[in-house]
């Protein structure tokens, strides 16, 4: 008997695929979909990259769509990725700021707008290859909770999922290990099960991040500036703030003598401040945007851990609603490169309260 039909956003990686594989033997009627996102029409160095989306991406997925026997489309989603995600890239930096592509496009692409295509086909819900799971907890509300490997887990970048996309999303990669994936992959013969993660940001395979957002900003790029102490002494010379991020150390170009760290970005006055070490740890931060998850609200002073990049492993903190849309986190130990424009996100028992962007 049929589960439903679920829409699986397929990258060509083995862990979408494996996706599919899981939901079809568990009773799903499965589509395989892959999002065309960014790329232009034509080979670009992106494609051949083979990274998620790009052109063999597609051929990898198709193979497995058919390998697998379920339907298989390719949707264009170039608009609305480059409105919510290379756009906002671009203007973060060039507002001071470290931005999270992946978190935007989960919300506003891989999530909003696939959904909402999905649904309109016919589907009940989506599914995805994401080291997580969906739960709903006793208060009733819909939670990203923690896979079962602490290694792959990407809850983190999860966390700005609404409660009406979580009830619309299965995630049954979040069950296993990535060797126990690989495994169902080989074991199945799917042609995808030694194919290498794609690590790098997708539209930029080269990791020129400033090389990029000078081609998008154009004449907007900010130029060079000055290193300052935070008392505002001079130091020398810098190539633009998109060059930096909070707690950066090497690729300064300047001479101290000594290893300095950025602790600051400056937009307004087009600095970037440097100190040294112990000055790269935060007691607190506050961020804005707040998405609740598995709490509806915040009423009152509560203790979680927080994560505030994706490789964090979480530090012990009490979080405290300090305006309408803020949130204020204070820290039992001080940690290092609380860096704006990157998530704090909030757990407590394995799942996402909730989070919001660090400003």
């Amino acid at each position: 008997m049929m589960k439903g039909k679920v829409v699986v956003g397929m990258s060509g990686g083995v862990d979408s695929s494996v996706a599919a594989y899981l939901l079809k033997e568990q009773g799903y009627e499965v589509i395989g979909v892959t999002m065309q996102t960014w790329q232009e029409e034509g080979g670009t160095t992106v494609e051949e990259n083979g990274v998620c989306c790009g052109l063999s991406a597609i051929e990898d997925a198709r193979r497995v769509a058919q390998f697998l026997d379920i339907p298989y489309y390719v949707m264009n989603f170039r608009k609305e990725f480059k409105e919510k995600v290379m756009d906002y890239f671009v203007e973060e930096y060039l507002h001071g700021r470290t931005p999270n592509p992946c978190i935007a496009c989960n919300r506003y692409v891989k999530w909003e707008s696939l959904l909402q295509r999905s649904l309109a086909i016919g589907a009940d819900c989506i599914a995805t290859g994401h080291y997580a799971k969906v739960g709903r907890l006793a208060n009733g509300r819909y939670a990203v909770c923690n896979s079962v490997t602490a290694a792959k887990d990407q809850t983190y970048a999860l966390y700005n999922l609404t409660q009406y996309q979580l009830a619309h999303t299965l995630m049954p990669v979040g069950e296993y290990g990535k060797e126990e994936i690989r495994e169902i992959a080989k074991k199945q013969g799917l042609p995808v099960a030694d194919k290498p993660d794609s690590q790098e940001i997708c539209f930029i395979p080269d990791h020129d991040y400033a090389g990029f957002i000078g081609r998008q900003a154009g004449n907007r790029v900010p130029q060079a500036g000055y290193f300052v102490t935070a008392q505002g002494e001079v130091l020398g010379v810098h190539k633009g703030i998109i060059h930096y991020t909070v707690g950066q150390r090497k690729g300064l170009g300047l001479s101290m003598g000594h290893p300095v760290f950025v602790t600051q970005i400056r937009p307004e006055t087009n600095e970037v401040v440097l100190g040294e070490a112990e000055d790269v740890f935060s007691r607190e931060l506050t961020c804005t945007g707040i998405n609740y998850m598995g709490m509806e609200d915040l009423r009152e002073p509560r203790q979680a851990v927080v994560k505030i990049r994706y490789a964090h492993k979480g530090a012990p903190c009490i979080m405290e609603k300090t305006g309408e849309d803020r949130i204020t986190c204070r820290f039992g130990e001080p940690v290092r490169a609380v860096t704006p424009g990157q998530a704090a996100v909030f757990y407590g028992d394995g799942y996402v309260l909730g989070g919001g962007t660090i400003v």
